[in-house]
């Protein structure tokens, strides 16, 4: 089974780029949504990020808002984040690579945000990365409500830059020119994936 990774900087298209493919009928797998799951009420990372960050939990739930502002500029802040997240959303992507495993899918993608900056690349077959001009970027990042050009900064500062990504990936998709393109972008770069078999999976996947 090959394993492709998807990813794209903050409002690059990414998270649209996952709907055309769930449209294809192929198994996506969406960190975000997992991280999301995990902060809700209830989820596996509440009483942590209670501990480790007091005031940031409200009704039982994570509040992102305030865990951004927290982190925002605090590196040794963002690191206690990302140990209490990410060994959790990895637990979830190993489950949905299992199953997918099990049912004989011939490729999943995992759509991972911050792809590069975890080194997830080093357990995918491929990666494809979404990406856009950088002023449409910044153009859909405060259309969000509550985004500023502070925040926007922020977010880059975390990210690798796009440039990089696209110069490390095995394919681009543009988001820049109307979904029908973005799709077609996609489509080619899995067919041009040259594996029938994923040189990564296999059962016990980290």
């Amino acid at each position: 089974m090959l394993l492709v990774g998807l990813t794209g900087s903050i409002a690059m298209g990414k998270s649209v780029a996952s709907r055309i493919l769930r449209r294809e009928r192929i198994p996506v797998h969406d960190a975000d949504a997992a991280v999301h799951a995990l902060m809700s009420r209830g989820g596996a990372a509440v009483a942590a990020l209670e501990a480790a960050f007091p005031g940031c939990v409200r009704d039982g739930a994570a509040d992102r808002s305030a865990l951004r502002q927290r982190i925002s500029g605090d590196d040794e802040a963002k690191r206690r984040l990302e140990a209490i997240i990410h060994p959790l959303v990895r637990v979830a992507t190993r489950r949905f690579v299992a199953r997918h495993a099990r049912a004989r899918r011939s490729a999943v993608v995992l759509d991972i945000p911050l792809l590069y900056e975890t080194g997830a690349q080093r357990r995918l077959d491929a990666v494809i990365v979404v990406s856009a001009p950088s002023w449409l970027q910044r153009a859909r990042f405060l259309q969000r409500p509550g985004m500023t050009p502070e925040l926007l900064a922020a977010f880059l500062a975390w990210q690798v830059p796009d440039l990089e990504k696209r110069r490390r990936a095995d394919a681009c998709a543009t988001s820049a020119l109307g979904r029908a393109r973005t799709r077609r972008d996609l489509l080619a770069a899995l067919r041009a994936i040259p594996a029938v078999r994923g040189r990564v999976w296999k059962p016990g996947w980290k």
